[in-house]
């Protein structure tokens, strides 16, 4: 299942999301932000569980923002289990 999710509050503009039946992240994409980061990140999230993601990055922020890119992306795996 393919999920797009519209972040907010950050330098990124989206998250693109392929998961899996078991919710295993099969791809996903960060558009916006810091380029090397963000694909350090991705790589790193591919083939992880979902849910396993999503308590390892909620909750973080980037400097005083309330959120950061990493806490948007597992906004977006929230979603995309809900949504599957």
């Amino acid at each position: 299942m393919t999920f797009s999710y519209q972040n907010h509050g950050v330098c990124s503009k989206e998250t693109r999301i392929d998961l899996d039946e078991n919710g295993v992240i099969r791809d996903i994409e960060v558009l916006g932000g810091c380029n090397g980061n963000l694909k350090g990140l991705c790589s790193l999230l591919k083939g992880m569980q979902a849910q396993d993601a999503i308590e390892r990055m909620s909750g973080l922020t980037c400097g005083a923002r309330t959120t950061s890119c990493p806490d948007q992306v597992a906004r977006a795996l929230q979603e995309a289990v809900k949504a599957f």
